[in-house]
């Protein structure tokens, strides 16, 4: 397993990095227990998890994967042996169920939300504390198209300043964003140097061979200013993996169970994951391994979080680590991408 700077800070993280989002809705506490032990054998070091999680969130599910997470930490004892990061969820989505509606991210509720998470994780501090998605209304979550909308939200000043007191406080180490727009990165690094308040160290983005939209803007943000990708969904649900072509449904597959996620059902998308899968299978390579090769190669990438719901699916991913791609393999999947960029925003 390789290793990389979190943003300027002195921790290192490994490439690949455990997400978590199946725990107590695909996958079992016993099953997620075992892919902990399977990471971390394989030097995996970060644990990234949510309070909103499982996904898809639902009311009934809300929290249980930090407590499985919590329950894990209380029967091995190993949380120094991690970088965990959690994140805040944000406002609108229908979620009014977390914190009682308590969303926008002012000093009460990110206080809040992060004793909640805290206790539910059986830890008193976090490595990485994110913010889930924008406070304000913009791009995110699958829209490319930048529409502007006046609505009011929590100003940036006052959600950093919030941050600030809860790294004074020891409950935080280090801060980041997610699912954030290259004015949104922009704005948190000029208050950081101008108010002395924490800099973000990680932007945890989705980014895969069907979705390359973070190149636009932030990838240049990510090398200059040090604040380096968790690429999240690298598989695009499993689409890249092939085992939806043709119309292919596995049985308990994310996209057999779930109907929300229709950006990776498209037939754009299709066509293009058609197209990686055979370049994957005509260079003797394993289709998800390559995708993940690709992503964890990257030089804005500091982390490719993810995420299986089998230890055989597990233990192919984490191998992906060790795969490099020769310049014939890049070349191809570049000629794919100009021919069908991003279909699955």
């Amino acid at each position: 397993m390789h290793y990389r700077s979190l943003g300027r800070t002195e921790l290192k993280v490994s490439a690949i990095s455990l997400g978590t989002m199946t725990w107590g809705e695909q996958n079992t506490e016993a099953e997620a227990f075992e892919q902990i032990r399977v990471a971390k054998t394989a030097g995996v070091n970060l644990l990234d998890t949510a309070e909103m999680y499982p996904v898809p969130p639902r009311a009934e599910t809300y929290t249980r994967t930090e407590t499985i997470i919590g329950n894990y930490f209380r029967q091995h004892g190993d949380r120094a042996d991690w970088v965990l990061a959690s994140k805040a969820a944000g406002p609108g989505r229908d979620m009014d169920y977390i914190r009682d509606g308590g969303l926008a991210f002012t000093k009460a509720n990110l206080t809040a939300a992060l004793e909640a998470s805290l206790k539910r994780l059986n830890t008193d501090y976090l490595d990485l504390y994110q913010l889930h998605w924008p406070d304000r209304r913009t791009n995110y979550f699958g829209q490319l198209g930048y529409v502007h909308n006046d609505a009011d939200f929590t100003p940036i000043e006052e959600t950093l300043e919030a941050l600030d007191g809860l790294v004074k406080a020891g409950k935080v180490r280090h801060v980041g964003l997610s699912n954030e727009t290259p004015w949104g990165v922009q704005r948190f690094l000029h208050l950081s140097e101008t108010r002395g308040w924490p800099r973000v160290v990680s932007i945890q983005n989705p980014y895969n061979l069907l979705n390359r939209s973070f190149e636009v803007g932030l990838a240049e943000q990510a090398i200059r200013e040090q604040v380096g990708l968790l690429a999240y969904s690298p598989l695009a649900f499993g689409v890249l993996a092939g085992k939806y072509l043709n119309g292919a449904r596995p049985e308990g597959a994310r996209l057999t169970l779930f109907e929300r996620f229709q950006r990776y059902s498209n037939p754009q998308t299709q066509r293009a994951a058609q197209a990686y899968v055979e370049l994957a299978r005509e260079h003797g390579l394993d289709p998800a391994q390559m995708a993940l090769a690709f992503v964890t190669s990257r030089p804005f990438v500091t982390s490719n979080i993810i995420g299986a719901t089998s230890l055989a699916q597990l233990e192919s991913n984490l191998a992906s680590s060790e795969l490099v791609l020769d310049q014939e393999t890049l070349a191809a999947i570049e000629a794919i991408h100009v021919d069908q960029p991003n279909p699955a925003p």
